[in-house]
């Protein structure tokens, strides 16, 4: 079966300008970034902000009348936040895409299929109770065996129900997701009272702990995972097909299925190293960017990479603006505007059906 049923009208006009509409919404995405910047309990004009960030990477290039605590404001804690903020919400959202394709279900997402709950539970681990044994490299190391440790579970369990076929794993993975969140819950209980508050803190989300130094992980993780699933673009939308249809077309439907569950481990591990359980952005994101361009796989994950990044630097900017000098967890802001705008999208999809 061919492809071409995926492309029609406009979506058609948009994938042969791909590149354009790319370098487009990458302009939109660094605009919204650099704003972002001056967002905040302190506000900062956006001439102070570019340029701090003009004498930062061209050291010399301009002489800056700005205050040192506005400079450290913007390079050091600002900066580094919103760029955590732009990788996380990117592995996120091209995450929820992959995996609903290789389940062929809509509702599959790091968080359902457990993914985040196992990464979550390997931060816990090491925070609580192992401590920073491998230096900055620890969080993100456990929460990337944790999230495939998790994997492997919903493998498992999917197995030993006899559930094997791709769209009742969304089953096994909220099974799994449950145990491990009341493992890591456990975990919390048994650990030190005085760093608690902190755990649950991250468990509810935020970018605040982001640093220049810890940025290549998140960024490294990005940009070999997402080449990786973006350059198997094809098998994506065979996958969505189902698997017979995927294996005669060339696709070895489980190999490829256990290949992207190790992939979206990876950049889910990394995320939630860095930035906590954020919810809904992999749910959500895929959904609205396939209603714009349609399914084609081609458009789809470059696009919602693009679209989990927008989504969550806005949804930052928002939490630094509601409750001042305080950041609202990233976690309930998402919670909030992603539920909402699914029952929005259901509502819709049911209309369109009716």
């Amino acid at each position: 079966m061919s492809h071409r049923h995926l492309v029609s009208g406009p979506q058609h006009i948009i994938l042969h300008h791909m590149p354009a509409v790319m370098a487009g919404l990458g302009l939109v995405l660094g605009a919204v970034m650099l704003i972002s910047v001056g967002v905040g309990a302190v506000a900062i004009p956006i001439d102070t902000v570019w340029g701090v960030i003009q004498s930062k990477l061209l050291p010399g290039s301009i002489e800056g009348d700005w205050s040192a605590g506005r400079e450290n404001i913007v390079w050091e804690v600002r900066a580094p936040r919103i760029i955590l903020g732009a990788l996380v919400g990117a592995s996120l959202a091209i995450v929820g895409a992959a995996l609903q394709s290789v389940t062929r279900n809509p509702l599959a997402d790091p968080h359902l299929l457990g993914v985040s709950a196992g990464a979550a539970f390997g931060a816990i681990l090491a925070l609580l109770h192992v401590g920073m044994v491998l230096g900055p490299l620890t969080l993100p190391v456990f929460a990337f065996a944790g999230a495939l440790g998790a994997t492997a579970l919903v493998l498992m369990a999917a197995n030993l129900t006899r559930a094997q076929s791709a769209d009742r794993l969304i089953l096994a993975g909220v099974a799994v997701g449950f145990i491990i969140t009341a493992l890591g819950n456990l975990f919390i209980f048994l650990g030190d009272p005085r760093a608690t508050h902190t755990v649950i803190f991250w468990m509810l989300g935020g970018l605040g702990l982001a640093s220049w130094d810890q940025l290549i992980f998140p960024l490294l993780a990005l940009g070999v995972g997402s080449a990786y699933l973006i350059v198997r673009a094809r098998a994506f939308n065979a996958m969505i097909l189902g698997d017979e249809s995927a294996t005669a077309m060339g696709i070895p439907a489980r190999r490829f299925r256990l290949a992207v569950f190790i992939v979206c481990a990876l950049l889910t591990g990394c995320a939630v190293a860095f930035s906590g359980v954020i919810g809904f952005v992999g749910l959500m994101i895929p959904h609205i960017v396939r209603l714009v361009v349609g399914g084609d796989y081609r458009r789809v994950l470059p696009l919602s990479a693009i679209g989990g990044a927008l989504f969550l630097v806005l949804t930052d900017m928002a939490a630094r603006s509601l409750m001042p000098p305080q950041d609202m967890p990233l976690g309930i802001l998402t919670g909030l505007i992603g539920g909402g705008a699914f029952i929005v999208l259901m509502r819709r999809r049911a209309g369109a059906g009716s």
